[in-house]
């Protein structure tokens, strides 16, 4: 799909420098532009490529007056990177602007599904299941019985939607994802066999929750694991049965939570963090990637490790575990000296 500068800058509120017609088809970095290209410049040390670049269209901040002749159209904006994000945003939008259904797909005759939907090829929807307004479910997505998606959802390929999951407003699901499988609920008999444990909770997704690609997040054994509003999953994380992720915090790849864990609002957690079952995590709290955490963690803290602790106190550890064989070698040594002058004044 082309664009005009024109169009663009009545997205973005901006003032055009150069020829308002020129046409763009597709986004470039500022140093690997080319024609029919649009990219943007915001950090100053990349100005010099704004006078070799081919790219049709760039977008700069008002402030920016070039030093020499341009070949590339200048959109003034506010905030060069704010209205490259939004016009990436908005690009999103349009690409995957899908409706209509696809064939083949199932949908059982008691599911209910709002209006402006797209339903990919060999989509399965079951019974008793109700979708929202603008929901896309894209291509080999499969959604169990019982389960309520709301308005402006997005479900790529693959997804998988166990029954009686609950997805709120806005969520974004990518490829891969599985919620609702079982949580991992087994006990031993007294032949040291494990029985498994009947998962009958469920999943909550809140609003304008982003599930990164092969995420899983199993359902609960009893009551229900959930997601709180704004929270952002990066790929292949695991959340454990019952386990409950406060607003807003986001989660690096690869991190395992296991079961019953309560993490509060507003964390950020890196990638391959490690956390162990029934404990609680406060608000604000940060987690340094391969991080092993063992116990609870109260609001506001920052920690690295395994097991982790506080993050300054690692970095000082770290200093001299870094150290550990000149530190012996130097312990040695003294020992060794000590002796030689007791044996001297013996």
């Amino acid at each position: 799909m082309n664009f005009t500068a024109q169009q663009i800058a009545e997205i973005l509120e901006g003032d055009i420098v150069g020829n308002p017609n020129v046409e763009v088809s597709k986004l470039s970095k500022i140093e690997e532009g080319e024609k029919g290209s649009l990219t943007f410049l915001s950090n100053p040390k990349y100005n010099p490529f704004l006078y070799t670049t081919k790219a049709s269209i760039t977008i700069v901040n008002k402030s920016f007056n070039p030093e020499k002749e341009l070949e590339t159209t200048l959109i003034k904006v506010e905030d060069a990177y704010a209205a490259f994000s939004k016009l990436l945003e908005f690009y999103n939008q349009v690409k995957n602007n899908k409706t209509g259904r696809e064939q083949p797909h199932f949908i059982a005759s008691t599911a209910l599904i709002g209006s402006n939907e797209y339903i990919g090829a060999f989509a399965y929807i079951g019974e008793n299941v109700t979708i929202g307004e603008n929901v896309k479910i894209y291509p080999n997505v499969y959604v169990g019985d019982n389960v309520v998606i709301g308005n402006n959802c997005t479900l790529f390929s693959g997804v998988k939607v166990y029954s009686e999951t609950i997805i709120g407003n806005n969520c974004v699901l990518h490829s891969g994802v599985i919620l609702g499988s079982d949580g991992f609920g087994f006990a031993p008999n007294k032949e040291g066999v494990y029985n498994k444990i009947p998962q009958t909770g469920n999943v909550i997704i809140e609003d304008f929750v982003d599930v990164g690609s092969a995420t899983t997040i199993d359902r609960a054994t009893l009551g229900s694991t959930i997601i709180r509003k704004g929270v952002k999953l990066d790929n292949q994380i695991q959340i454990a049965h019952n386990v409950e992720i406060g607003e807003n915090t986001v989660i690096a790849a690869q991190t395992g939570i296991s079961g019953s864990t309560k993490i509060g609002k507003n964390c950020m957690i890196g990638g391959q963090v490690g956390m162990a079952g029934h404990i609680t995590v406060g608000n604000n709290v940060k987690i340094g990637a391969q991080s092993g955490v063992t116990k609870s963690v109260k609001d506001n803290q920052v920690i690295n490790g395994t097991p982790a602790f506080g993050f300054t106190d690692f970095n000082k550890s770290y200093v001299y575990f870094k150290q550990l064989p000149e530190l012996a070698k130097k312990i040695n040594n003294l020992e060794k000296n000590i002796q030689l002058k007791r044996s001297n004044n013996e």
